[in-house]
């Protein structure tokens, strides 16, 4: 069974979570404020934290930041803040994903699922090398190929390093920052323009429809995701 603690001071959205959460089997803890936050995220030890920003006494970010100082827990961010650079924040302070409010309880219980499977060990290895099948094409790892349609994909060495970084974090919204500097390095943290091309590239090559991507999603502004 799975923790999660929601850190939001809405007691009406806290209460919705808590009985849908529980509803499907999670355990809960909940908590109005950062302060509580920090003592149950080391007291308790979630599996997943649900985290609003407006907290009335510290900024969500700064909960992120404190965390990221001693857990990789997946942290999934919900906030009525709607522009672009408040998003990018929070992604570079450490959180893995975004729900913008109002959102949808299906919706967010998906990203909820995928932050679970991402922060559990793919392999008895830890290491999660094993083939990623989606029903268009196999990423393998290991042997550093990709097959569509049982015919080998040819793809230069920064394509795959793309694809790789993508595909190793399935359901997870990838900073444009965190992209460019694991790829390319961190020169080229503003090269946006980078990212386009690549991926219109990966979309030609594995897509059935690239203009209409099912796999590799844009979310204007932030970056990008890889939906298996």
């Amino acid at each position: 069974m799975h923790r999660v603690l929601v850190v939001d001071d809405e007691p009406q959205l806290v209460r919705a979570l808590v009985i849908s959460l529980k509803a499907r089997g999670y355990e809960v803890d909940a908590a109005p404020d950062g302060s509580t936050a920090l003592r149950l995220a080391a007291e308790r030890r979630p599996d997943v934290i649900i985290l609003d920003l407006g907290l009335p006494d510290m900024d969500g970010s700064e909960v992120i930041r404190r965390v990221r100082g001693w857990s990789r827990v997946p942290i999934l961010v919900l906030s009525a803040r709607h522009t672009s650079d408040e998003k990018v924040g929070v992604l570079d302070a450490g959180a893995d994903d975004y729900v913008t409010k109002p959102f949808g309880m299906d919706e967010l219980l998906a990203r909820l699922r995928a932050a679970v499977r991402r922060a559990e060990p793919a392999g008895p290895d830890g290491r999660g090398d094993g083939p990623v099948r989606t029903g268009s094409f196999t990423v393998d790892f290991a042997a550093k190929k990709v097959q569509r349609d049982g015919r080998d994909v040819r793809l230069t060495p920064t394509e795959w390093h793309l694809l790789e970084v993508l595909v190793r974090h399935p359901g997870r919204l990838v900073g444009q920052k965190q992209l460019l500097k694991e790829v390319w390095g961190p020169a080229y943290e503003k090269e946006t323009n980078y990212l386009r091309v690549y991926m219109a590239q990966i979309r030609r090559k594995l897509e059935a429809d690239p203009s209409r991507p099912r796999h590799f999603v844009t979310e204007p502004g932030m970056g990008y995701r890889f939906e298996p």
